[in-house]
């Protein structure tokens, strides 16, 4: 893994912005979701720390509030389980796996200052399944950069000198993953995670 591990990504997620490619708007529309299990458990990555994949629930933990289109992600180390979760929806465009990454619960249960001042933010990455193996790949932000700098690519956003959030609507994000998904540029200095599914 060339960064920090999604556990600690979590922790400081809004302030480490030049790490990850992040977006205003999911990368999904209600139409593009589907029931599904292919990440439906735990998998362990190369720091061997443990990620919980289990399906979400909309509202209480009822089987009839179970939402099979989504997972609530949490990750495990050293026998500790993540405070702070993900919400990640995965979906399926021109033959390839990408998945969102939201962070669910950003505030403590009881908020302040600070947390008022943080505003969560999607991220996305490709996702590769093989025999029991997961690759994730997020895009990398210098390389986005370089693209928008150099008029090689249209796709709403906003820069302060800073930072780069994209604000563009999920339709034209689609056509943005599509187009570089099999470019290795994209990816080259992006985070990227291998995991290998846990059997009981």
């Amino acid at each position: 893994m060339k960064s920090k591990n999604l556990y600690l990504i979590a922790l400081v997620f809004m302030f480490l912005s030049g790490c990850m490619v992040f977006s205003f708007y999911p990368l999904y529309t209600d139409d593009d979701l589907y029931a599904n299990d292919l990440l439906l458990g735990e998998w362990i990555d190369s720091d061997s720390a443990v990620w919980q994949f289990e399906f979400n629930y909309k509202g209480e933990h009822k089987a009839e509030n179970l939402d099979s289109t989504a997972y609530i992600l949490r990750i495990k180390e050293d026998d500790k389980l993540s405070k702070k979760s993900f919400l990640v929806h995965l979906i399926k465009l021109d033959d390839h796996y990408f998945l969102d990454f939201y962070l669910d619960d950003y505030f403590d249960k009881d908020p302040d200052l600070f947390d008022w001042h943080a505003l969560p933010v999607h991220s996305f990455a490709k996702l590769e399944l093989e025999n029991g193996e997961a690759k994730i790949n997020w895009f990398d932000p210098e390389w986005l950069e370089d693209l928008i700098e150099q008029n090689r690519i249209r796709i709403h956003h906003e820069n302060n000198g800073e930072n780069i959030l994209l604000t563009a609507k999920p339709k034209e994000l689609q056509k943005f993953v599509v187009k570089y998904v099999n470019s290795e540029e994209a990816f080259k200095d992006g985070v990227d995670v291998e995991l290998h599914r846990i059997k009981k």
